[in-house]
């Protein structure tokens, strides 16, 4: 694995691509922070050798880095689920080189059906924690003493410091977002009532498939993370939403919106001198 990170990250630097100061991974329908970004390389994801690819189609599967607010932006848009056939530790290797090549911070976003009863269609939850019922772990297997350690903590896998400044800026565009617990299943089936109500049960206010090992694979590195989820779909007990894949779609570029312009002001007010 570590010769596998060791080499993309040097085709990525032939390439034009440095450490970053912001790294963000960008899923279904939130694309629209790219138009942003005074992008200067762009670079599919079937370039870089031993790369998985993106089989979703709402996921265009490049690698962007630019300029925004003076801040040097690595983009993947586009990401890769369990669901798809890869492994835990395929899902999390462009993840590693680039957070090998080096960043400040990784903000991650995805789509996530609300299972709290007052989040509706188009919502924003910035996340404070996580509950992994993926089946797996990215970490499983030898550890890489060079990436970080064997057991690392993940009692503040999400930064404090960041989600007060995302509600800060929120509130300053005056845009509502909730907090709350993420949880990732396997997919991609969409849940049932009773999955449903047992993520609820457990604490998780969103459900996903995506983002959990993601975030552990960054933590394990020792970077910090930023998690928002846009709310696309709720399922509860008296309501049964049978939503399609183009629905989530229409509800993620909606509440993508609302995520794009909170993120070029938090971007903007972001100092890592």
């Amino acid at each position: 694995m570590i010769d596998k990170i060791r080499r993309s990250a040097e085709f990525l630097k032939s390439e034009g691509f440095e450490k970053c100061d912001v790294l963000i991974i960008i899923g279904t329908g939130l694309s629209g922070l790219i138009e942003d970004i005074d992008v200067d390389i762009k670079i599919p994801y079937y370039r870089v050798d031993g790369w998985p690819v993106s089989t979703v189609k709402s996921h265009k599967g490049e690698l962007i880095q630019g300029m925004l607010h003076d801040k040097t932006v690595t983009v993947m848009s586009g990401r890769f689920h369990y669901y798809e056939g890869y492994s835990f530790q395929e899902i999390v290797l462009p993840l590693r080189t680039l957070l090998y090549l080096g960043t400040n911070l990784f903000i991650v976003t995805n789509a996530a059906g609300g299972v709290n009863d007052d989040f509706d269609a188009g919502d924003i939850m910035i996340i404070n924690d996580h509950i992994n019922l993926m089946g797996g772990n990215p970490l499983r297997g030898r550890n890489i003493e060079e990436l970080g350690p064997r057991f690392p903590s993940m009692l503040d896998a999400y930064s404090l410091k960041y989600i007060r400044m995302t509600e800060k800026t929120a509130l300053a565009n005056n845009i509502n977002i909730y907090n709350g617990v993420y949880c990732g299943l396997q997919g991609p089936s969409l849940e049932t009532i009773a999955e449903y109500n047992m993520v609820k049960n457990l604490g998780a206010d969103a459900v996903g498939m995506s983002t959990v090992p993601e975030v552990i694979a960054a933590r394990h590195m020792g970077v910090d993370v930023l998690g928002i989820s846009a709310i696309t779909n709720i399922v509860n007990k008296k309501d049964t939403d049978h939503s399609s894949h183009d629905d989530v779609i229409e509800n993620a570029m909606r509440a993508g919106e609302k995520i794009r312009k909170i993120l070029r002001g938090f971007i903007k007010g972001l100092d890592f001198e």
